[in-house]
């Protein structure tokens, strides 16, 4: 049997559960499939799924596997449009993920210059505060802020923000400023949920932990930056989330000899993507957009 094919009926048994549900996502029959997926054992000499009568389950190769062959499907469904429309202008649908205030202040105005230039062009956005998985999830680019893991996606860096401490001038009238990253004990601290959240923040000199914990921990930075205008506390948030309200007097930067590492900004796609107009017309917008913000 094809073994593209039974690739095909793998990752379907996979993700719909079942080998009914795979024919019928494919067009195909239910014995079709068993064959493929029995082919496709025999050639790889290990079983890929538990069976039973109600179920069916990936085993540890399976689970193993299953990465792989969405990648190789992945690269060559990428490989066809390339060859397809390598120079075509973007058209059909875009999925872009990112934090959720980046994804307002600076994704969004570039999605919607895209949007206005490429008619044909539809977007999808998921502004959320937490990592997704890139290839389960069918994202084409994801803005990545932070140190990246190892995961063998194309990154492409447009920029840097840094760690800032911030607090309101009404809190810092009540409670005094500190001048010493140990002073900090010594105040309400506001914490936020997701990735950036820990136990200690990082700052030049020093891991300084969070003991006592934060009195109040939100799971948005909108609603920390909120708090901390609010002058409910000492927030540690990043530069781009904190230049309108500095600007404008709202909060005002701590411990200003204390400037943590910069964070990179980075953009992840699947290497077999990053020819896809769509996808290479985003990039390079974003990297723009990078420049004129001073994010570079």
């Amino acid at each position: 049997m094809d073994r593209l094919l039974t690739l095909e009926m793998f990752v379907a048994v996979a993700s719909e559960g079942g080998f009914a549900a795979a024919a019928r996502k494919l067009g195909s029959s239910p014995p079709a499939v068993t064959r493929g997926i029995a082919a496709l054992e025999a050639r790889l000499g290990t079983v890929l799924f538990h069976r039973s009568t109600r179920a069916v389950a990936l085993t540890d190769a399976g689970a193993a596997f299953l990465e792989q062959a969405r990648r190789i499907l992945a690269d060559l469904a990428g490989a066809e449009r390339e060859l397809r429309g390598a120079a075509a202008e973007p058209r059909g649908q875009l999925y872009v993920t990112a934090p959720v205030m980046f994804g307002r202040l600076h994704v969004l105005p570039v999605v919607g210059a895209l949007m206005a230039e490429h008619r044909e062009l539809m977007v999808r956005m998921m502004l959320i505060d937490r990592n997704v998985r890139i290839v389960e999830e069918g994202i084409d680019v994801a803005v990545r802020i932070g140190a990246l893991a190892d995961s063998g996606l194309k990154a492409v860096r447009i920029g840097w923000v840094r760690q800032m401490l911030v607090a309101s001038p009404a809190y810092l009238a009540r409670r005094g400023a500190p001048q010493t990253i140990a002073e900090l004990a010594g105040h309400d601290l506001i914490g936020t949920m997701g990735p950036r959240a820990a136990g200690e923040w990082q700052l030049a000199s020093a891991r300084w932990r969070l003991d006592p914990r934060p009195r109040l921990v939100l799971n948005t930075v909108d609603g920390a930056l909120a708090a901390a205008e609010a002058g409910l506390g000492i927030a540690n948030l990043l530069s781009y989330q904190l230049a309108d309200a500095l600007a404008a007097g709202r909060l005002i930067a701590l411990l200003s000899g204390e400037k943590p590492p910069a964070f990179p900004v980075h953009l992840l796609f699947e290497s077999s993507r990053a020819g896809l107009p769509a996808v290479r017309s985003f990039v390079e917008a974003m990297k723009g957009r990078a420049r004129v913000a001073g994010l570079g």
